[in-house]
């Protein structure tokens, strides 16, 4: 609940010595009552319009955050009056070295300014573009703080105001006085943002989920129905040998861009990848488990092409792989040493997709597909049979079925 108007809304805080505590209930409000909430955007939200309640004439406000993730290095938090939603933009690595930022407020900052103040009505710097969009945006002063959190990591809070003359001296000062609630506040959310990202990036999502609700002693998991899909790259160590370094890491990640973007984009899950090769499961929960691997496959094989077209001009050796299917039960959970552990599946029905990918190599196909899985997804008029194979450690021989195209 807000503080209602009435309660809040006193004509000059000079006047009558309202800033303390209009400042106190605001501070007490984001230590004791945002413990629930664990986005630290919609908090800002609900700050700013407590501060507008409380008197601060703010037209929008901003945080920005640095992450540790794969594909941003960072992300922007916009909010301005009437937003019931903060924005969210991320930004790519490499934007600290374009003009707009290194002609930007947030550059001082990260450079180690302690505050950047801009009246907007007056006389602007001309290669700041952000000073004239503010200004063509109405607003008439602006602020950006940093937010020290531990280790020396360093964020930014911005505030623009929308009225005549700016903000006041006690309005900077009773922003000011939020800082080290906010800084406490954003990093506790931030960190968690951080540890769910750092988890799926490394683990996949469904995995950091169970991590992150308990499941980190070893031996604990459980066991689920799951199409299995484990895929190998052949002649990686051929490659590794001719290439340079640095070209054998950029074929890699185009390797398993092509191969895994299908994959998690019809509800698969990479557990992990192994050197030149990847495990990943679509589970049975999903109804249409079966038929997505199938789709992502479809789809892989299509940016394996694509791929192996593109590096043809260049003189890169064709990127061939071997992929085996197979459908069961398998066991999730955590596997390993008393100190370092991995979440992953095992279990018989891995072994057999394993033995089918090995098999690859034998006869000649990429794809090799169980009669467990075919009969599950009901797909056997799709594909063709390749033959009867006995598989290493299991006692009956294997249908074995591929693509009609191989």
């Amino acid at each position: 609940m807000h503080p209602s108007p009435d309660a809040l809304s006193i004509s000059t805080a000079a006047e009558d010595g309202a800033w303390p505590l209009r400042r106190r209930r605001i501070l007490d409000w984001l230590v004791n009552e945002t413990r629930s909430e664990r986005f630290i955007d919609n908090i800002f939200v609900e700050m700013n319009e407590r501060l507008i309640e409380a008197g601060v004439p703010l037209g929008r406000a901003t945080l920005h955050f640095r992450t540790l993730h794969p594909q941003w290095m960072g992300a922007r938090v916009l909010w301005r009056p009437g937003m019931k939603d903060a924005k969210i933009t991320t930004f790519g690595y490499g934007v600290e070295n374009t003009p707009q930022f290194l002609s930007s407020p947030m550059n001082e900052i990260f450079s180690g300014a302690s505050e950047v103040r801009q009246d907007l009505e007056g006389e602007i710097r001309s290669d700041y573009a952000l000073y004239e969009e503010l200004r063509g945006e109405g607003l008439t002063d602006y602020i950006a703080w940093p937010l020290e959190h531990t280790l020396g990591k360093r964020h930014v809070v911005t505030f623009s105001s929308n009225v005549a003359g700016g903000f006041t001296a006690d309005q900077i000062a009773f922003l000011r006085d939020l800082l080290p609630a906010l800084t406490l506040v954003s990093e506790i959310r931030v960190k968690n943002i951080l540890a769910r990202t750092l988890l799926q990036t490394y683990v996949g999502p469904h995995a950091s989920e169970q991590i992150l609700a308990g499941a980190t002693t070893r031996g604990s998991g459980s066991t689920v129905g799951a199409a299995i899909l484990i895929c190998d790259l052949r002649d990686f160590t051929t490659i590794s040998d001719m290439w340079p370094r640095d070209d054998v890491i950029e074929l890699l990640n185009a390797y398993f861009d092509a191969m895994s973007e299908p994959i998690e984009r019809h509800g698969g899950e990479i557990l992990k990848f192994m050197g030149d090769g990847l495990l990943a499961i679509f589970p049975l929960s999903n109804p249409d488990a079966c038929r997505n691997l199938l789709t992502s496959l479809k789809e892989a094989r299509k940016a394996i092409n694509d791929l192996n077209t593109f590096n043809a001009e260049r003189g890169v050796v064709e990127l061939r792989y071997g992929v085996g299917v197979h459908v069961g039960d398998v066991m999730y959970g955590n596997i390993g040493s008393r100190k370092r552990l991995d979440f992953t599946v095992i279990g018989p029905a891995v072994n057999v997709a394993s033995r089918l990918e090995t098999l690859t190599k034998d006869v000649g196909q990429p794809v090799l597909i169980s009669k467990a899985f075919v009969d599950m997804a009901k797909c056997g008029a799709e594909l063709k049979p390749v033959g009867t194979f006995p598989l290493r450690g299991l006692g009956e021989p294997v249908d074995v079925f591929t693509f009609p195209e191989g």
